[in-house]
């Protein structure tokens, strides 16, 4: 009987999937254990198991074939999804008000980069390696573009999103998904068999795309809405995981059948869908769907690194990858600062986006089919891009890790008793996440001397760049509590959520200085019942705060005076805490419990 090959292909694409699966679930928690990016994971993982690495030894070795990816077109497809829904999570984000208050970021910073790296990649690639002209142009324009998935990727794993440098590489990359349009419809016409045209046919296929995009933006606002509606109100979380997938492929589907690409529908559903009511449930529902797509696009770029290739003239490929990487880093380090970027934050953003992207196989493809580059200059280039690409996340971890490493304890010890030695009703502060920070400013803007302290190096050297007494150490080690003057200290306060970590900190202080007062943060009622079992002077749990804060807003809105409300707030909150350290005296558990209930039911 003959094998069904439409089977068979879902089998072999099922195959790859479960590969890649495996890869995530084994390979890419180790780098987050060492913290490093899991984008370098993901591309190492396509290296390790692509058709140029143990895909190639299957051959002699027959068992190594269920676990490696012989061919990287297997996995184009998914790949592809996962950009789409990148770009639609990015939409997600925005909103039309937001990209006009970024248009200096995204159209002057954007259209510069494109506009001088284009030139400057052009320049080296017809001086240097004796391109042609035409060919040269179409090699500067796709290797000026970056990797929207491994930049927002990295960008979104370090925390740097919302930063200056997160915003400019932001708006850089948003400009090149929207000049990709018009240069695609460009390649075209650069083809030797397409030079004598004329240009009405350039304008038509412009007109279409802009009738595409216009009636994408129209109906979208028209429908939208009623679709969620609809799936909103059969309360099945399968048909608005539904209603959401369809909404990013038929987008990017009409967009691509105007000649557009699908990443651009992708996008436009997502600023649609931005200032809908729907927009959090969305997002939260395509979220495995983007990591998925997002880690499989990931894995086919070390999948696409044809050993081969570099290893004819390794060190040509590999200098001329750092060479486009430092090129386009440079031009985006000195127009940043023109623009107002910090100097600093431009040399980040530049190093980010030095690397080739997606679309730069896109349109080297096109232009190879189309004879505008020849097919030497194109596999040199899309080797070039792959590298950079690889090298990128490497890079990353390299700016991040940079004069960040963890002090020796001691030092900061002595860094610390040197610090405090004059001082004398001091606030010491352990902890400096959001709360921490928070404290501190509102110590600041008081008056109140204070030293902060925390086992994360990076908040401490955020905060330290901020201009605050921060230390790098371990406040529960009576040496380091010692070192902060913890017996001259005039309060304690402990910000920390981990349970197990506030109430060694409490012990170590409690040893020390049995009269000063703590102040601690506690996750909820019981918690904070055995707090104040251990000395602390108050608990504050979280989940009291939000509820009065809840109860504060009510009343509000219902018209109550604010005195009054106050009043409120201020007895509610003393009552709950009588109430908690009247349970922590209570001799047996049961009283405890049923103290606990009772301040809770009033």
């Amino acid at each position: 009987m003959a094998p069904n090959m439409e089977a068979l292909g879902n089998s072999l694409s099922l195959r790859e999937l479960l590969i890649i699966l495996t890869a995530a679930a084994l390979i890419v928690p180790i780098f987050y254990r060492f913290r490093i990016s899991p984008v370098l994971g993901y591309i190492l993982s396509g290296v390790m198991l692509g058709p140029y690495a143990l895909g190639a030894l299957s051959e002699q070795y027959e068992f190594l074939k269920p676990f490696v990816i012989t061919k990287s077109s297997t996995i184009h497809t998914m790949s592809e999804l996962g950009v789409m829904f990148l770009l639609f999570a990015i939409g997600l984000e925005l909103s039309f008000e937001r990209i006009k208050s970024m248009r200096r970021l995204i159209f002057t910073l954007g259209g510069l980069q494109v506009a001088i790296c284009s030139i400057g990649i052009a320049l080296i690639a017809w001086l240097v390696f004796g391109v042609s002209r035409t060919a040269s142009f179409v090699i500067g324009v796709a290797l000026s573009m970056s990797s929207t998935a491994i930049v927002m990727q990295i960008l979104t794993d370090k925390n740097r999103l919302i930063a200056p440098e997160g915003r400019a590489s932001f708006g850089i990359l948003l400009f090149q998904d929207i000049a990709i349009i018009p240069i695609m419809f460009a390649i075209p016409f650069l083809s030797p068999t397409n030079l004598g045209l004329g240009f009405l046919p350039l304008v038509k296929a412009i007109l279409i795309s802009t009738f595409a995009v216009a009636m994408v933006l129209f109906l979208g606002r028209i429908i939208l809405r009623p679709i969620f509606k609809l799936a909103a109100s059969i309360n099945g979380p399968e048909i608005f995981m539904a209603t959401s997938l369809l909404v990013v492929i038929v987008t990017g589907l009409i967009t691509n059948a105007a000649g557009l690409s699908m990443t651009l529908g992708a996008f436009l559903a997502g600023l649609l869908l931005a200032e809908t009511e729907y927009r959090r449930e969305v997002e939260t529902t395509i979220q495995p769907f983007k990591g998925l797509f997002l880690g499989v696009f990931l894995v086919s770029i070390g999948v696409g690194l044809n050993f081969d290739k570099i290893f004819e003239q390794p060190l040509l490929l590999i200098s001329a990858a750092c060479a486009l990487i430092v090129v386009k880093a440079l031009i985006i380090a000195f127009i940043g600062p023109m623009l107002g970027l910090k100097r600093q934050g431009a040399t980040y953003a530049g190093i980010l986006l030095g690397g080739a992207g997606e679309f730069a196989f896109v349109l080297l493809s096109t232009a190879k089919t189309l004879y505008v580059v020849g097919p030497r200059s194109t596999d040199f280039a899309l080797t070039v891009a792959a590298i950079s690409m690889a090298i990128v996340p490497i890079l990353a971890e390299i700016m991040e890790n940079r004069g960040k490493k963890p002090k020796k304890i001691n030092d900061e010890i002595e860094k610390a008793q040197n610090d405090t030695m004059s001082d004398n009703g001091h606030v010491i502060v352990a902890g400096l996440g959001k709360s921490g920070e928070l404290v501190c400013s509102l110590l600041e803007s008081h008056g109140v001397n204070y030293v902060a302290t925390d086992m994360d190096i990076d908040l401490v050297g955020a905060a330290r760049k901020h201009k605050k007494r921060a230390y790098y150490g371990d406040v529960s080690r009576k040496e380091f509590l010692k070192a902060c003057g913890i017996d001259r200290a005039k309060a304690m306060v402990i910000t920390s959520q981990n349970e197990t970590r506030v109430v060694a900190i409490v012990k170590s202080v409690r040893e020390i200085n049995p009269k000063i007062p703590i102040v601690a943060r506690a996750k909820d009622l019981d918690n904070a019942r055995r707090l104040y079992e251990l000395g602390v002077n108050e608990a504050v749990p979280s989940t009291l705060e939000s509820t009065l804060q809840l109860s504060e807003a009510v009343l509000v809105e219902a018209g109550v005076p604010m005195g009054n409300i106050i009043v409120s707030v201020h007895e509610k909150r003393a009552d709950m805490r009588d109430a908690l350290r009247e349970a922590s005296n209570s001799t047996t558990p049961s009283e405890r419990l049923r103290a606990l209930k009772e301040s809770h039911e009033e």
